[in-house]
């Protein structure tokens, strides 16, 4: 007859040890463990565990001692029983004090018991056909397998929410900023964007540490009332119809199709709606005066570069290197305007209209919806004819464009 003692040698006995040994009364699982499998799966849970990477360590150290790879099932007995100078060893030489530490924690955390001899050595015994074995019992690590995994995949499933809800604020905070830039070019009277702005360098100086889950939801809350707040002002709920006469909605199907870029029907003068937060004077909420047409001597776009290329990433493919300049970006359009069928005198009509630098950022947002525009070469004729009557903007398209992407 085995007994199996409680206590362990010299050491005092509390009630997690109790706690832990009565759970040794239940079955072990008929199909056995896989010893690695659960070693990395407790690996994962181990902060649910209260564990370190040390004691992870220590235990693998641990398990490496029973021969079978298979903890349990019709194999019952899990003693081990090395000394702890080979523990040690297999630990590249882990000062004993420092194992017994760790081994302390393990038992603490019930993933081990102690089946601790009369005079407190480790060893193993045979009478007959029994074996008698004292050392480190398996037992719990075997019997607590389904909880090892469900806590393991608990704490995976946190991470990646985690680690998804921050890609989300990162995201958000990047377009806050963009939008911010544009925005100010844009409507240089309002005082909001200057806001926009500081909450985008805030957010990205919180990123820097590892928030908790709580404060980055409260983060991101407050970039999409700002990201509401931004396009509401940028693009108006209602848009204006791009013609009312038979003959231009005619030639406009004959372009292009006639659902890509609705936002580019969009007069740049059209009225802009309040601020939703407190943050517009009096002279914001009256209607604000047209804005003055783009001259052709030319200024450069009321759009920042980096949004451009950060929205048109087909040009990439065509650019036999870094677009740093508008320059380079309009060197980019002269390349790829003859694969479009967009002819020479179409081109340098939107040139002289636009110039080179809006005229390029059209082509590449064309090339972005080149499979839904019938002709390329027509829809980039019709919107030069607006830009010389000064109801043109290149803004709107790249609008557009962001909103598909966030889509």
């Amino acid at each position: 007859m085995t007994y199996n003692p409680v206590t362990p040698f010299r050491r005092t006995l509390d009630a997690a040890v109790l706690k832990h040994h009565s759970r040794t009364q239940q079955d072990l699982p008929p199909s056995g463990v896989n010893k690695w499998e659960i070693l990395r799966e407790l690996a994962a849970a181990r902060t649910a565990f209260d564990l370190s990477d040390r004691d992870i360590s220590v235990l693998q150290a641990l398990i490496s001692f029973h021969q079978a790879t298979l903890l349990g099932g019709n194999d019952p007995d899990l003693v081990v029983y090395p000394s702890n100078k080979s523990i040690c060893e297999r630990l590249n030489g882990m000062p004993c004090s420092t194992m017994r530490r760790h081994l302390g924690r393990l038992v603490q955390a019930g993933l081990l018991l102690r089946r601790d001899s009369p005079n407190g050595k480790r060893y193993a015994r045979r009478y007959g056909s029994e074996k008698t074995a004292f050392g480190f019992d398996l037992t719990p690590l075997v019997q607590r397998a389904d909880e090892i995994r469900d806590t393991a995949e608990t704490i995976r499933a946190a991470q990646e929410q985690y680690t998804r809800l921050r890609e989300t604020v990162s995201l958000m905070r990047r377009d806050l900023a963009g939008l911010a830039e544009y925005g100010a070019e844009l409507r240089p009277d309002l005082t909001v964007w200057d806001q926009f702005s500081d909450l985008a360098i805030l957010t990205a100086r919180d990123l820097r540490r590892k928030l908790p889950f709580d404060a980055l939801l409260g983060i991101e809350t407050r970039l999409n009332a700002a990201l509401v707040a931004a396009r509401d002002i940028l693009e108006p709920q209602e848009t204006a119809v791009l013609s009312t006469t038979e003959s231009l909605s005619e030639q406009h199907h004959q372009n292009s199709d006639k659902d890509s870029y609705e936002s580019e029907q969009t007069n740049i003068t059209t009225y802009i709606p309040e601020v939703p937060n407190k943050c517009t004077s009096k002279e914001d909420n009256e209607t604000p005066p047209a804005l003055p047409d783009v001259e052709q001597d030319h200024k450069l776009p009321r759009i920042p570069l980096s949004m451009v290329l950060a929205t048109c990433t087909e040009l990439q493919t065509y650019a036999k290197g870094p677009v740093r300049h508008w320059h380079d970006l309009v060197r980019v359009a002269e390349t790829i305007h003859p694969m479009m069928d967009i002819s020479p005198t179409a081109w340098e009509d939107a040139k002289t209209a636009m110039g080179p630098e809006e005229a390029a950022v059209v082509v590449l947002c064309i090339l972005e919806r080149f499979e839904t525009i019938r002709s390329a070469g027509g829809y980039l004729r019709s919107l030069t004819a607006k830009a010389n009557l000064g109801t043109f903007s290149c803004g709107p398209m790249i609008m557009a464009l962001m909103r598909r992407d966030a889509a």
